[in-house]
């Protein structure tokens, strides 16, 4: 908004010191180079409502959506030309922090573009942010504005921070001089109600007590007026609604108990000295908010856990807060007592083992939605059995990614096919034992061929995995693959001649063989006889 306006902005005073300083911040201040009156349209069409304003110094005091508090002010230099009578110039940035408070407020943080996160600190604020020291800019700081006393007092008793030896000196002389007494009306009234947007505004308003100061700003408000043990309880429920995801804003609730025992007629006078007619407003309403949340809380739709559960972190959170400390009857204080202890268990029943394995992961879109949704379903006992949980997961599961496809051979394979046969056939008789020949058992010589073949068939078949293996392979072979060749062949040729076949006579023929010899014999003995009559 300042940038189109043609404005610079820094976030100043607070907030810095106190993310420097690792409080939680609990407020913004705004600072721009301009006119801050006149983004009021703008922040009321951004969502932010306007709790007040200055005309003297140009703020505006705005509250955002979800609680966020913010003061919007132009930087200005201020003279005084009486305690406690400012009159402020418009300035820069530089000059604006020179001229304030202590030096842990006087730092800034750019939020413009080109120099956005720089951090500006002209008086070296951060070295006493590091030794929680709370030191004066001007030595005349406590007589030009006496609010500063109350705020010193105030930090300190926040923060537990300590003022410098020089501070403590001319915070004393101006309280034995009584400078509290040029403080405005409109400084009086700021400062009574930053009491109560303390979380703990007990501690403080009994710190501004001791000091002597509430006798100056109001002195029928006392620690004696306030509820101390309802504001120890609903800080506890703060807290508790704080984990649960609920983020109300404690001033309206802690300023119903911090005023519990003041008259109603001095409620209505302090609530006049504020400068946020918005506050005011939000105190005024806050029961009647609590009320009606109440009916919506007692509702029957809400008697289920999880609408139930909808309504308490939707609903305006400040009046889930007060309903938390102020609700009576059963129901109610039941709600409340599960919504704190019992429901959030259902988190715990995530299953996150089946989610994992049906691969429903945080990168899905709809993740986060799938978690409530989840939530919800065991709180309210919808989900008992393994079934129920993954049929309740299948829409979310999407599908398994198809299985991977290996182009790729392994290289022996690849290198085998494309040997050439011959250098197959050696490879495959280098690796088969050696066939040592045995006792002539007759085989037919087509089978010993086969049988002979076969070692290289199933030597080309085999795949061997790397150079590696066919190098052990080999190696443990003693036989060279010449010396097996040969033997093979060797081998072939014996076989050969043992396997030929002796073809049977058949039974008649057998019989002339068996005749045979004896005519022959009878022959012989006839020749010879013969030979003997010629020889006489």
């Amino acid at each position: 908004m300042a940038r189109a306006k043609g404005m610079t902005s820094f976030l100043t005073g607070g907030a810095i010191r106190d993310m420097s300083s690792g409080s939680p911040v609990r407020d913004l201040d705004v600072t721009v180079q301009g006119n801050a009156l006149k983004l009021r349209k703008e922040i009321e069409k951004a969502g932010g409502s306007i709790h007040g304003e200055s005309e003297a110094s140009q703020s505006l005091y705005v509250k955002f959506p979800g609680g966020v508090r913010m003061e919007v002010v132009s930087a200005h230099t201020v003279e005084f030309p009486k305690p406690g009578k400012p009159v402020y110039h418009p300035s820069t940035i530089l000059e604006d922090l020179k001229q304030r408070d202590f030096t842990a407020n006087a730092m800034a943080l750019s939020l413009n573009e080109g120099s956005f996160g720089l951090l500006m600190d002209p008086l070296n604020g951060i070295s006493d942010v590091e030794t929680r020291t709370l030191r004066l800019i001007s030595n005349y700081g406590f007589i030009e504005d006496p609010s500063r006393l109350i705020r010193a007092a105030r930090l300190t008793a926040r923060l537990g921070w300590d003022m410098d030896e020089k501070t403590r000196s001319r915070y004393q002389t101006a309280k034995d001089e009584d400078y509290i007494s040029a403080l405005t009306s409109f400084q009086r009234g700021y400062e009574l109600e930053e009491i109560l947007h303390e979380e703990d505004g007990l501690r403080v308003l009994k710190s501004l007590e001791h000091e002597g100061w509430m006798k100056h700003l109001y002195p029928a408000w006392t620690s004696a007026k306030v509820n101390a043990s309802g504001l120890r309880q609903l800080l506890d429920i703060w807290g508790q609604l704080q984990t649960q995801g609920v983020y109300p804003d404690i001033s309206a609730a802690s300023a119903e108990l911090m005023t519990a025992k003041l008259s109603p007629k001095e409620i209505s006078s302090l609530k006049k000295m504020f400068p946020r007619p918005g506050f005011v407003e939000e105190w005024e309403s806050l029961e009647d908010s609590t009320k009606e949340f109440a009916k919506q809380l007692s509702a029957k739709e809400t008697n289920t856990p999880s609408v139930a559960w909808k309504l308490l972190t939707s609903a305006n959170p400040d009046a889930v807060l007060w309903l938390a400390y102020s609700g009576q009857g059963a129901a109610i204080k039941n709600k409340f007592t599960n919504f704190f202890t019992v429901w959030p268990q259902a988190r715990q029943k995530t299953p996150h083992l089946i989610m994992q394995e049906m691969r429903i992961t945080p990168e899905l879109p709809k993740y986060q939605e799938l978690l409530d949704a989840l939530f919800f379903a065991f709180m309210d006992n919808k989900l008992t059995t393994e079934e129920e949980i993954r049929k309740f997961l299948e829409p979310y599961s999407p599908p398994a990614p198809p299985p991977p496809v290996h182009v790729r051979r392994p290289r022996a394979a690849k290198k085998m096919e494309k040997a050439p046969r011959a250098s197959r056939a050696k490879k495959a008789a280098a690796a088969a034992p050696v066939a040592v020949a045995e006792p002539a058992v007759p085989v037919a010589a087509g089978k010993t061929e086969r049988a002979a073949k076969e070692p290289a068939k199933k030597a080309a078949k085999a795949v061997v995995p790397a150079k590696k293996a066919a190098k052990k392979v080999a190696a443990k072979k003693a036989v060279p693959a010449k010396k097996a060749a040969k033997k093979a062949k060797l081998a072939k040729k014996t076989a050969a001649k043992k396997a030929k076949p002796v073809k049977k006579a058949p039974p008649a023929k057998r019989a002339a063989a068996k005749k045979a010899p004896a005519k022959k014999a009878a022959a012989k003995k006839a020749a010879s006889k013969k030979a003997a009559k010629k020889r006489r």
